[in-house]
């Protein structure tokens, strides 16, 4: 699992004073970048391995602002060319939004997925959580 702190910024609420609903798929993303490392270590745009097939989020509490945000980061799901990244915002110790992203490994060359190579698979597995485990 990685955990990733996010400080909500007040220009992220709404006119209630809420995080707005947009916000939730970005801080998401952000979260996101340890396990983008296993198919592009530095990062670099140019090098990219992945695109995003599905993204959902599902709003089950509410944000704030001036409470940090601990977004929690798992694999709920390996395939042949695509794996499923299950994301948990949590604030105050409460469980306010959970996200799944479907991940697609991809050659944009050939605009095409690409099937996961073992060492990605065995990287992605060392974080997987079962359905039994949430």
């Amino acid at each position: 699992m990685f955990v990733e702190k996010i400080t909500p910024r007040f220009s992220e609420t709404d006119v209630l004073g809420h995080i707005n609903n947009t916000v939730l798929p970005v801080w998401f993303e952000a979260a996101r970048a340890p396990i983008f490392k296993f198919f592009t270590p530095d990062l670099n745009p140019h090098d990219w391995k992945l695109i995003i097939a599905k993204v959902e989020v599902s709003f089950v509490g509410e944000l704030f602002y001036g409470h940090e945000v601990e977004v929690k980061s798992t694999i709920e799901h390996i395939g042949s060319s695509s794996f499923v990244i299950r994301q948990e915002a949590y604030q105050q110790g409460k469980c306010c939004a959970v996200g799944k992203t479907v991940m697609v490994r991809y050659d944009f060359d050939n605009k095409c997925s690409v099937a996961l190579s073992k060492a990605e698979k065995d990287a992605l597995s060392a974080h997987l959580v079962t359905s039994e485990q949430l």
